[in-house]
């Protein structure tokens, strides 16, 4: 069987020597206390890079999604998603079995980006004794289960003016947004300026091993450090693990356009492989094959003919997705 070329995430990269010297050469200090510094330095800078007071290290996305809700909800609270956003697709149930929160679905547009129309048809003020009221919109920028889309930016600035009319909460599920950002070339600060709460990931295109970040004001962080300890996500000698995120922070984010060039050849490849299947081409890292019947076969064979692992979202739609672990010279051998 040829060498296995693993697109079935992008949280499968290992780090680098360089990341590994830097985490072994860490200075760390019990994170409870406050005390590492190496987890203030990751903290402070991405804080600074989204133009927000504070940001929390937290283990994963999901729990950094959890605490955001958490922050901006109390249970019984509505809150706006779509149906395949990450918070409601792909965290098995949290948010209503922590949070105790009913999700809203409004229409979209493209397929993953809320109408206001919608948005204002569906709101429910505080003060109803009958619908839950609603306090938060949770978006995801890039999308997942769309195919790694970028929500434009113009949208973004309508949806949080939005907000801010209504006087809702807006929260941003940035697990990609470093991709969103790369491509599109809208600066961070610029991103951060339109949410209450971000929250950003680590462990996927960035390449780190662990841990995302939330990022808020100085009194949503004060709290999430309460919520945080409460979901068993306080950690200790945390700096090892923050000086791997500082150092993709620092060095990997120009590299990602390459992972967006290394999924426009493969959607290119695979069209002209499987003519039966819908492939669009990706705005970023992330290419998604859709089928009529299922394909859930078509995986062991794509494994074993060319040395491709890609993963099923669904029985009739396969994903595949491009990392720094698999170069664009060894795409371009496939079928070799």
């Amino acid at each position: 069987m040829k060498p296995i070329l693993d697109l079935r995430s992008d949280t499968l990269t290992r780090p680098s020597p360089q990341m590994r010297e830097v985490m072994a050469r860490a200075v760390v200090g019990d994170s409870f206390y406050d005390e590492d510094p190496t987890v203030r330095e990751l903290e402070q800078r991405v804080a600074e890079l989204f133009g927000h007071e504070a940001a929390l290290f937290v283990p994963s996305g999901t729990m950094s999604n959890q605490i955001a809700l958490q922050l901006h909800c109390a249970p019984g609270d509505a809150v706006f998603c779509a149906a395949d956003n990450h918070i409601l697709r792909a965290e098995t149930g949290a948010l209503a079995a922590l949070a105790g929160l009913q999700p809203v679905v409004p229409e979209l547009i493209d397929g993953f980006k809320p109408s206001i129309n919608s948005l204002d048809e569906l709101y429910v003020a505080p003060g109803s004794f009958v619908a839950p009221a609603t306090k938060l919109l949770a978006l995801e920028n890039t999308h997942l289960f769309s195919g790694g889309r970028i929500h434009d930016l113009g949208h973004l600035q309508q949806l949080s003016s939005w907000c801010r009319t209504k006087g809702l909460a807006i929260h941003l599920d940035g697990a990609r947004l470093w991709h969103a950002h790369v491509e599109s070339g809208t600066p961070l600060s610029v991103y951060g300026g339109l949410f209450d709460t971000l929250s950003v990931c680590f462990s996927k295109g960035l390449g780190a091993p662990v841990g995302s970040c939330l990022i808020a004001s100085q009194q949503h962080i004060h709290r999430a450090k309460l919520l945080r300890k409460r979901l068993g996500g306080t950690m200790r000698q945390a700096g090892i693990l923050a000086a791997g995120a500082l150092w993709a922070l620092e060095n990997h984010i120009p590299e990602l356009k390459q992972d967006h060039r290394k999924a426009s050849f493969l959607a290119s490849w695979l069209k002209a492989l499987l003519p039966q299947a819908e492939v669009a081409n990706p705005e970023t890292n992330i290419v998604l094959l859709k089928f009529q019947e299922s394909a859930i076969g078509l995986l062991e064979e794509l494994k074993q003919k060319y040395g491709l692992q890609l993963s099923a979202l669904n029985p009739k739609t396969l994903r595949a997705v491009c990392h720094r672990d698999v170069s664009l010279a060894q795409l371009e051998n496939l079928g070799q």
